[in-house]
């Protein structure tokens, strides 16, 4: 009804909706926060001295001098007017699957999430690898920005130096969720620029967190090389993608995603790398370990918590909507 309160419409409409969403409404008298059974996407609770704020990561508590207080709960719908906080849990319990790749890409390296530092998550990551794919090499370059926390790992735990032998532009965004590939090869170009003087005649290990297509990194190793460097090693601080995701992450169909078409031979061939090694999937689960049942890891495995729609079902309610 039109007349009830804005909170109980809102529960009345999410109780319609499956799959991810954290969810912030402002009206004139209250802030409405909600965070979808599965907490698959952050969401935190913090506190000014004149009041509450609501973020999806703690990093945006820092810039504004709040105290984080909590993460929303599964499935809670949390409203926040002049007399406090009021917490609703209106949804049945689910068990939590919580993304694993905003521990391994989307988060900010500076906040907490999901009970943990995205930082020492993603710094154990390199850990892991270096454990699992070694190699024989002289520097350890990190692609800029999220490759960083793992290429400390993975030198920490090898003993091989870290070399700042990539250098990022900042004012370019992320590659691999533009639309068009001469857009992605346009933006890779500008994107990055190799150190030559650190590179040159040096046997490198390339770390970066993923790949997608693998036509971002098929670049980079051609800079790489391009600079003098005598071997490339690729390592990735997360398991082959070969599935997309579903629950609010624009990600490529099967068809693109390099993994679910490849070997991983295959993929070192394409990469023209000396050597190609992926974190497992028991590996990126030791470093959340003691959580590791309550993620999602249907990018790696392809098995889905909620079960996904047709996958052109929103594209084609956009294109008809246009």
């Amino acid at each position: 009804s039109e007349n009830s309160p804005t909170v109980e419409r809102l529960i009345a409409a999410l109780c319609e909706v499956e799959g991810a969403y954290s969810l912030l409404i402002l009206s004139a008298k209250e802030l409405i926060a909600a965070r979808d059974p599965h907490r698959f996407r952050p969401l935190v609770l913090g506190k000014l001295k004149r009041g509450f704020v609501v973020g999806s990561e703690t990093c945006a508590f820092d810039l504004i001098g709040a105290e984080f207080i909590r993460e929303i709960e599964p499935g809670e719908v949390l409203v926040i007017d002049r007399d406090g906080v009021h917490s609703f849990f209106p949804f049945p319990r689910v068990r939590p699957r919580h993304c694993i790749f905003e521990f391994i890409y989307f988060a900010r390296p500076d906040s907490f999430i999901f009970g943990r530092s995205v930082y020492q998550v993603r710094r154990q990551l390199g850990v892991e690898l270096a454990r699992e794919h070694p190699a024989d090499a002289d520097i350890v370059v990190p692609t800029p920005d999220s490759g960083f926390p793992a290429a400390i790992g993975f030198s920490h735990q090898s003993g091989i130096p870290l070399e700042l032998g990539i250098i990022r532009n900042h004012y370019v965004g992320r590659t691999f969720i533009e639309p068009r590939e001469s857009i992605r090869h346009f933006g890779v170009k500008i994107k990055l620029n190799p150190v030559q003087r650190a590179i040159q005649g040096k046997r490198v290990v390339v770390v970066d967190d993923s790949i997608v297509r693998g036509t971002t990194v098929r670049k980079n190793m051609r800079m790489i090389r391009g600079a003098g460097a005598s071997k490339v090693h690729v390592r990735i601080s997360s398991p082959p993608i070969i599935s997309p995701c579903f629950y609010g992450i624009d990600t490529p169909t099967h068809k693109e995603l390099i993994a679910a078409n490849l070997s991983v031979e295959e993929i070192r061939r394409f990469l023209r790398v000396h050597s190609l090694g992926y974190l497992s999937l028991e590996g990126l689960k030791r470093c959340v370990a003691g959580d590791e049942e309550k993620f999602c890891y249907a990018c790696f495995t392809g098995s889905y918590p909620v079960p996904p729609p047709a996958q052109r079902m929103q594209l084609d309610f956009f294109i008809k909507e246009v």
